[in-house]
């Protein structure tokens, strides 16, 4: 006699890729504080500049990809800047805009954050799936990043 396998619902499943996420989380920040002395928030940050256009972000668009608030983005823009690895400037087409702007020291920081943060992806998350299950984990969440536009 064989057993259903027993329904996870959907807080259930919810609550798992939360807190294998958190766990990755934590572990990519210890390292990346350790290889690169930035927080995993600031790589987050350095990475959506440097993919960015010309590696600047309207600080409200940079805000929306980190889902942070005005203010919250604002103060963490702050701290990086002190650290000469962004600049802002006035949007030209907006008084009240600012960019923020990847600076050269950001993109050698940056550098050297991804080499170590690529290797951590690999050892603490790709290692521990197979080529189809990693297939299917990209896939379910294409499916929910779609689903929630």
């Amino acid at each position: 006699m064989t057993t259903k396998p027993k329904k996870i619902s959907a807080a259930e499943s919810w609550e798992r890729a939360l807190t294998s996420v958190s766990m990755l989380l934590r572990k990519f920040d210890t390292s990346m504080q350790e290889t690169a002395d930035i927080s995993i928030i600031w790589y987050d940050v350095l990475l959506h500049l440097n993919l960015a256009p010309e590696k600047r972000m309207r600080m409200q668009a940079l805000a929306e990809s980190l889902i942070l608030t005005r203010s919250g983005v604002t103060r963490l823009v702050d701290r990086i800047e002190k650290a000469g690895l962004v600049r802002r400037e006035p949007a030209v087409e907006d008084r009240r805009g600012y960019y923020a702007i990847l600076t050269e020291a950001g993109e050698a920081k940056l550098s050297r954050a991804q080499r170590k943060h690529r290797q951590d992806i690999r050892q603490h998350y790709g290692e521990h799936l197979n080529d189809s299950e990693l297939a299917t984990v990209h896939r379910l969440m294409t499916k929910l990043i779609e689903g929630t536009d």
